[in-house]
């Protein structure tokens, strides 16, 4: 079955003559074909000259274009020895004629024009370097390989880079190459002698394509962009370049690899040497500091090219000037920067397929995205016609009318027309990238705003010492920024303590660049940045040593609802996914948690949530990276001593994680409960026996959540409510565990026990194990010893932990501690199974020691302490001093508890101590004093 020529469009001949003869070459052709064959030679005296060399083939070819194409690459595929220069000059003029007719047709897309262009492109170079590969191996010029190393070119793998690695290549194209060979194929000894067989194959490589014959050439080829192509040789080992870009690496050439692909030679091995390179092209961060280097870069090739004048059609750089298509990309392929590092759904090649990505992750509106779409397709097809003209490796509109028209005549348009087209096109790019650009240009002294005159000089003139402004560009970056950061900063309710909260966080931040751009880029977060550091020092502080948060909040999402535990486990799983190495995931999840961790506080900090939800959400938070983590520790653990015995392990949470109630400083109190089953030893390259095993698999996974790394840690861990506490083993067994609770525990152990709950491990250990606390706590309890026993805890809690005063809302008889005490006491009598505070009270209302009104009571207080706690954690890190936190943070503690003035706030903290302490008294020392007695 053939597919004929689909014409939708015939050129004009601009010379009716030269169209004539060139139609009498191919007498067979009628109708519109010999209509296209007349317009396009006509115009195009290159054309001509192919349609006089090619005219036996072309009028089968153009009957089925697909399958002449395809044939073009089966014999391209077939040549060997002395065919291989002439052969594929012969199929580079067939595959030029044919895409050329193909694309003045409308026949083809531009898409199809562009593939077929870099199809060839690419098959080209395989052919080429495999047969210089087999030369030298005959010649025994590479050591140690052999026939069987050709079909993969001996590990030498060319990246196609720029348009054909985009599939974007033009009509007369040079092509962009960087050869790369793999040295692991060799041994060590025979490396310089490999190198040196590796560069002469791609010479010779280049010279088979790009010399010119009498047959013409196949493509010039261009090696210029492998790493310091001055000093280099055009074949690199992989080693030495992946040393090159992680140490001296550029942005430019960062951008240049989001387009980068294995063509030809070994794929496989390209494909690897990417890989590689992926945290140098994708940054982890939202990248903003890449715009001014994108913009930098544009004023250079524009001072270089001399494009950066007026614009005038006639004469103007359809690729390099104002408007132009590289604007286009260097607009696509920034903003890939900036957010490609975070998703990965942007790391597209394409020009056209990138800015269809970045409209639909809201990086790039979509009407936008469309035009710029639109614009750079007509672009190229103009570009196309300029070089079909002569064949010429140029993007300039010609100056002259005579070459103005032919370009007409080639889109059968007018020219006056065209050209007004062209221009507005022009313009319309400009305007939509521009602006872009010039945000991130170089900094303009700008005058402070008269509001700020009050602000405290002296703060303000010791900035410039701080570690992220003592770089040219740090500094330069924030002094645009600053007018605009110290306006805000005066129109807050109290603006010497604003400024001295951001003089905190500026004095803590380790860098500014990527800070500094990322807030010239979005200055909505000035506003966040400024109420954060106006209410709360403490998440201001964090946000000092952890400034890549801002990150999340440019993603889109930000303000959104809270996901839930399902979404955010596939979230991080996606993540964790996307790393190589044991290391690497952990920091990822560390950067990751510090992102939600970070959003549940703004929420918190701006009303979106309470400090119910919030304390909600922190708990579940910490319990999706438990639950994330712990995989990758046994993971890892396993390679070394092997799989875990047994069941493995499953990790307890206690006390307020259990209860799935934290703040923002919260520690984590869990237990690690591992079950053997039968196995005395793991079976791995260094077995250890199932005690050892788990004691230091356990090490590991406190390390994971603990330890400080690159992004920081996790968590605090505390372990000490295991059995026997820091005198007993860090793992314990589940029948070790399940024994000592039955015989040995003490009644703090059990009411402990009352907010256990599973939050990782394999799921029968996991059923197991809370089946076995349900059954403990379902057991029938004395009463009066279990309150006897809250009473001498309280008591001792008392002598313990002196509350730091009325904003301590933990510490104390009647605060938090108090009534957390009370509830589990309440679970435990009534064999209830529940782990909050408000179903403990319910317990001990049902077992007949507390009554109704009492309960409520005690349940409002708690509730009113947790907003306290959650509000103090989030805004000092430590109990609240009234004095210290400011107005900001004084409206932040009234807006989250209800309450209009903080004195208000303070006597019904105080009022409801001393409630709950008496009703908690009264309970246990009158039940505990009853039961006694009987």
């Amino acid at each position: 079955m053939t597919t004929a020529l689909q014409i939708t469009r015939i050129p004009r001949p601009f010379d009716p003559e030269l169209g004539a003869e060139a139609r009498g070459l191919v007498p067979s052709l009628s109708g519109d074909l010999a209509g296209l064959v007349a317009g396009a030679c006509g115009s195009s005296p290159y054309l001509k000259e192919l349609t006089a060399r090619e005219a036996d083939w072309l009028p089968e070819a153009l009957q089925d274009p697909g399958a002449a194409l395809e044939a073009v690459l089966a014999d391209c595929r077939a040549l060997e020895g002395a065919q291989l220069k002439p052969g594929l000059r012969q199929a580079k003029r067939r595959l030029a004629l044919l895409t050329a007719l193909c694309d003045l047709s409308g026949g083809w897309s531009l898409e199809q024009v562009t593939g077929a262009l870099t199809d060839f492109g690419a098959l080209c170079a395989d052919v080429a370097i495999k047969a210089e590969i087999a030369n030298l191996i005959r010649r025994r010029k590479l050591p140690g390989l052999t026939e069987d190393d050709i079909e993969t070119a001996g590990g030498l793998s060319i990246l196609a880079m720029g348009k054909m690695g985009a599939h974007e290549l033009n009509y007369s194209s040079d092509i962009d190459l960087i050869c790369l060979f793999d040295e692991t194929r060799f041994d060590p000894d025979d490396f310089y002698e490999a190198r040196q067989g590796m560069v002469r194959a791609t010479k010779n490589m280049c010279a088979a394509l790009s010399d010119r014959t009498g047959d013409g050439y196949v493509f010039r080829t261009d090696l210029r962009l492998r790493p310091d192509p001055a000093v280099t040789p055009v074949c690199l080992a992989m080693e030495a370049a992946e040393r090159y870009y992680e140490s001296l690496g550029r942005t430019w050439e960062r951008a240049a690899y989001i387009k980068a692909r294995p063509c030809a030679g070994d794929i496989a091995a390209g494909e690897r040497f990417l890989n590689t390179l992926r945290p140098f092209v994708w940054r982890r961060h939202l990248d903003f500091a890449a715009i001014q280097d994108a913009h930098d870069i544009r004023l250079r090739i524009r001072e270089s090219k001399g494009t950066g004048g007026a614009l005038s059609v006639p004469g103007h750089d359809m690729k390099l000037g104002r408007g132009g298509i590289r604007e286009i990309e260097f607009f696509t392929q920034t903003r890939q920067l900036i957010a490609g590092g975070r998703d990965e759904s942007l790391r597209l090649r394409g020009t056209v397929e990138g800015l269809a990505a970045l409209a639909d992750k809201g990086w790039v509106p979509q009407d936008a995205a469309e035009q710029l779409a639109a614009h750079y397709r007509a672009h190229r097809e103009v570009e196309h016609r300029i070089q079909m003209v002569h064949d010429a490796q140029t993007h300039r509109m010609p100056k002259s009318e005579d070459g103005i028209a032919r370009i007409a005549c080639l889109m059968d348009r007018d020219p006056e027309p065209l050209m007004a087209d062209i221009r507005e096109r022009l313009e319309q790019v400009h305007a939509l990238t521009e602006g872009f650009f010039s945000g991130g240009a170089a900094p303009r002294p700008a005058a402070l705003p008269e509001e700020t005159a009050e602000l405290d000089g002296a703060v303000i003139a010791r900035w410039p010492t701080y570690p992220a402004l003592r770089s040219a560009r740090g500094a330069q970056i924030f002094e645009r920024l600053k007018p605009e950061l110290l306006a805000r900063v005066a129109r807050t309710a109290k603006p010497g303590e604003t400024l001295l909260a951001l003089d905190g966080f500026l004095a803590g931040l380790p860098a500014g660049v990527q800070l500094f751009s990322l807030f010239g880029a979005n200055p909505q977060l000035i506003d966040l940045l400024v109420d954060i550091a106006g209410t709360s020092r403490e998440l201001a502080g964090f946000l000092s040593r952890n400034s890549a948060v801002f990150d999340a909040v440019i993603g889109g999402s930000f303000f959104d609802p809270w996901p839930g535990a399902d979404r955010l486990k596939a979230e991080l799983a996606r993540r964790l996914a996307l790393e190589d190495d044991y290391e690497s995931r952990l920091d990822t999840t560390r950067r990751w948690c510090k992102e939600w961790h970070f959003r549940i506080g703004v929420h918190h900090l701006r009303g979106l949530t309470d400090g119910q939800q919030a304390g909600a959400q922190y708990a579940e938070l910490a319990e999706v990276v438990i639950a994330g983590i712990t995989p990758e520790v046994v993971d890892h653990f396993a390679r070394k001593h092997g799989p875990a015995p047994g069941r493995g392990a499953a990790v307890l949470a206690m006390g307020s994680l259990g209860a799935g109630q934290i703040h923002a400083q919260s520690d984590l109190d869990i237990i690690v409960i591992y079950d053997p089953g039968t196995a005395e030893m793991s079976e791995g390259k260094r077995p250890l026996a199932t005690r050892p095993y788990y004691a230091r698999l356990t090490q590991a996974f406190v390390t994971a959540l603990s330890a400080p790394m690159s992004q920081g840690r996790l968590y605090e861990v505390d372990m000490r409510l295991r059995p026997s506490g820091t005198q007993g083993p860090v793992a314990v067994s589940l029948a070790g565990f399940t024994l000592y609770q039955q015989n040995e525990a003490w009644v703090w152990e059990h009411l402990a026990l009352t907010r256990a709950r599973v939050v990782a491990g394999e799921d029968s250990l996991a059923a197991e194990i809370e089946d076995f606390r349900a059954g403990l706590l379902e057991q029938p309890r004395e009463r009066g010893k279990v309150l006897q026993e809250v009473a001498q805890m309280r008591a001792r809690l008392a002598a313990a932990k002196t509350p730091a005063g009325v904003w301590d809302a933990k510490n104390g008889p009647g605060r938090m501690m108090d009534v957390e005490l009370i509830s589990q006491a309440g679970a435990l009598t009534s064999g209830s199974g529940a782990r909050d505070v408000a179903a403990g009270l319910a317990g001990a209302v049902a077992a007949g020691w507390l009554n109704d009104a009492d309960a409520e009571y005690l349940g409002a207080s708690y509730r009113l302490f947790w907003s306290v706690q959650c509000a103090a954690r989030l805004l000092s890190g430590k109990a609240i001093e009234a004095d210290a936190i400011g107005e900001g943070g004084a409206q932040f503690l009234c807006r989250t508890t209800g309450y209009a003035r903080l004195d208000a706030l303070e006597q019904e903290l105080q009022s409801r101590y001393t409630g709950c302490a008496a009703i908690i008294a009264d309970a246990v020392q009158g039940e505990g004093t009853d039961e006694g007695q009987q």
